[in-house]
């Protein structure tokens, strides 16, 4: 695994989410977490090859996303994650991972991603362990952003 790969997914998170919901999320201490889908949380993966092969996932507990959600949406309650949710929170999920390849070029590394995935409650994943950040969103709750690169 490589460190320097999330940084820019972390830049890139802050700015996403500083620009489409206007918080500005701290930062919490980087680790490596096993990979074991939570209960009742959505799972937004997005695969990544070039100079870098793997996979970003974007874990959320579900009322978290939907926070997020009605945040991106102009303060609009949402009380299921219904398909409009799922589109709104996979494209967050894209901007941030298209901004952070956008970032890695400019540093000379090409990488492509794949669209996102989403998944709720469970995901289908080879077990394996990944560099894990969360962002802590005042009055929202943590997105964690897993980073598992071979």
């Amino acid at each position: 695994m490589k460190a320097e790969v999330i940084n820019p997914f972390l830049e890139s998170a802050r700015s996403v989410i500083e620009q489409v919901i206007q918080i500005s999320p701290s930062i919490g201490s980087l680790g490596v977490k096993d990979i074991i889908p939570g209960q009742d949380h959505i799972w937004i993966q997005i695969g990544m090859s070039g100079h870098f092969t793997g996979m970003v996932v974007f874990e959320i507990h579900e009322k978290v996303a939907l926070r997020i959600v009605s945040a991106m949406m102009g303060g609009f309650v949402l009380t299921e994650m219904d398909e409009m949710g799922q589109s709104a929170i996979s494209e967050l999920s894209n901007m941030i991972s298209g901004n952070a390849s956008t970032i890695l070029s400019s540093q000379g590394f090409v990488v492509d991603i794949t669209p996102p995935q989403i998944k709720i409650a469970s995901m289908e994943h080879s077990p394996g362990k990944a560099l894990c950040i969360p962002l802590m969103m005042e009055g929202i709750g943590e997105l964690d952003i897993q980073v598992m690169i071979s």
